[in-house]
């Protein structure tokens, strides 16, 4: 999409949304005749706080770069939906980035039922903070199996860093592969929430408990989610040799589906079937 064009869909879904809104909706009199349905455009200026001429620019589809402050009280004053927010985020060229509290990051029933549907595959689910909110009775089998202690007992980066026996788990990569790995993954995505405290204790806590992470964490190096292959030494039935994958979750971006695919011909499937039927 050209810059020009996506300006004109933007000055456009902002007129529409506007235009939708009675002033009833917004808790405004309706007042005198209006000649057009909807808001004016002074009307949402002034809920969002911004100056009329400016705003009638954004309509007008003028070449405007608005602040993410800005577009967030232009999305207030407009009443859009989590869908419509990321609409408008995408034409004003600007990074969506989810406010998602740890309380408001619930797995649903469907989601629930996709992963025991998955047995004897292990699968869970984690939040923007690495923390376990779901998996299935194989994946706690394989990677819950010992009890950690809070405050972090179910965060994914705690237990890597802290846990001896998943240090005996890891064989191919290494456990210093992928812890590493695991860590420049984590810097890459808590990033746009460095500034939280929660996040900031995780890490000082960390760097106190961890050799490994306090010497690793100031070399600031991240990296993307990538499919790779992973073979973990359990200690019930040996060898299993997985595909792992991330998949995420369209109405939830800040869940992911973390599933480890049985690898053909290495007689994983076959053991983990031994490990959770028999």
């Amino acid at each position: 999409m050209s810059d020009e064009q996506r300006r004109r869909d933007f000055a456009d879904f902002l007129r529409t949304r506007r235009l939708r809104l009675s002033p009833e909706e917004v808790g405004l009199a309706r007042g005198g005749r209006r000649r057009t349905p909807g808001l004016r455009r002074e009307e949402v200026a002034e809920r969002a706080n911004v100056g009329v001429s400016w705003y009638t620019l954004l309509e007008q589809g003028r070449d405007v770069n608005p602040s993410r402050e800005v577009l967030q009280s232009i999305a207030d004053a407009l009443q859009l939906t989590p869908d419509e927010r990321q609409h408008l985020f995408f034409f004003a060229n600007q990074p969506y980035l989810i406010e998602t509290a740890p309380s408001d990051e619930l797995v649903s029933p469907a989601l629930r039922r996709v992963l025991d549907a998955l047995t004897p595959t292990p699968a869970y689910i984690i939040d923007r903070r690495w923390n376990y909110l779901a998996w299935n009775a194989t994946a706690s089998q394989i990677f819950l199996r010992t009890e950690m202690a809070p405050p972090y007992e179910y965060n994914v980066i705690w237990r890597i860093f802290t846990d001896p026996e998943i240090r005996l788990l890891n064989k191919e990569p290494t456990w210093e592969q992928v812890a590493l790995q695991v860590m420049e993954e984590f810097r890459a995505e808590s990033a746009r929430y460095a500034d939280e405290e929660w996040f900031k204790r995780l890490i000082a806590d960390l760097q106190r408990v961890s050799p490994e992470f306090r010497a690793w964490w100031p070399h600031h190096n991240v990296r993307g989610r990538a499919d790779a292959h992973k073979t973990i030494e359990h200690p019930l039935v040996g060898c299993l040799m997985f595909e792992h994958t991330t998949l995420q979750v369209p109405a939830q971006p800040e869940l992911k589906v973390m599933i480890y695919t049985p690898l053909p011909q290495t007689g994983t499937l076959k053991k983990l079937q031994q490990l959770m039927f028999s």
